[in-house]
């Protein structure tokens, strides 16, 4: 009778195994010629998209084997909202915004990104007179949409760092890059928080200005890094190849 028992546990325990490796083949599988849709927090529309993250895209793609689409999201509330209907899988947010993706749709961090020379300036026009952030006071300053941890929070921060209220002693407009950009120039806004990559190539496609004709009068300390975050759901295998 013990023989006759333990033989049939044996055999129970070979059908599990079986069984088992059936479901991870399933599950390794189940993702099989389905794209992976990601958004980037910080830009809007699939142009912008393709052309600041293409490449990351291609290489991310070449990588792994996966076919990565871009999902474009007008804002920081629509990818939330994209993620917890499941029309995305990963976004790649800052992390300010992470906070509020892990609070709304139980999101996991999967891997940082870092940037060099990612930090946010304080911008003005050369001959506007202003040599300090302490000259701002009174005055408009444009920083990107609310919430951003590097066109919003960072230079807020910088501004406080130096002796003015943010919330008392300036007036601040929540704008687009490049509206910001733009508003500056017509002198609409006496200066411009965003971040060092976008300046440089804001300056660099400059046709009405001189590069001299800008002034950082402040700077802030190097970003904390991106991060890319997975919705709940979402094979463990995938994860694993977007972190390796």
């Amino acid at each position: 009778m013990k023989k006759y028992l333990y033989r049939i546990l044996k055999i129970l325990g070979i059908m599990l195994t079986e069984v088992s490796l059936i479901m991870t083949m399933f599950a390794s599988t189940s993702w099989a010629g389905k794209p992976i849709r990601i958004a980037i927090t910080d830009l809007e529309g699939l142009e912008q998209l393709q052309r600041e993250f293409g490449s990351f895209r291609d290489l991310l793609s070449k990588k792994t084997g996966l076919t990565i689409k871009f999902f474009p999201v007008a804002s920081r509330t629509a990818a939330v909202e994209a993620m917890r209907s499941k029309k995305i899988d990963f976004a790649l947010s800052g992390p300010a915004e992470y906070v509020i993706f892990r609070v709304r749709t139980k999101a996991e961090p999967v891997v940082g990104f870092s940037r060099p020379d990612y930090f946010a300036p304080i911008i003005v026009m050369a001959d506007s007179g202003i040599t300090k952030v302490k000259d701002l006071k009174g005055k408009k300053v444009a920083v990107g949409p609310i919430g951003s941890t590097s066109k919003h929070l960072a230079p807020m921060q910088i501004i406080k760092d130096n002796g003015i209220d943010p919330l008392k002693d300036i007036k601040v407009i929540h704008t687009s890059v490049k509206l910001g950009w733009e508003a500056l120039k017509r002198g609409d806004v006496a200066a411009f928080g965003t971040t060092n990559d976008k300046f440089l190539t804001l300056r660099s496609k400059e046709k009405q200005f001189e590069p001299g004709a800008f002034r950082v009068i402040a700077r802030g300390p190097d970003l904390p890094n991106d991060v890319l975050l997975v919705r709940p759901g979402i094979d463990k295998k995938i994860i694993e190849m977007l972190r390796h």
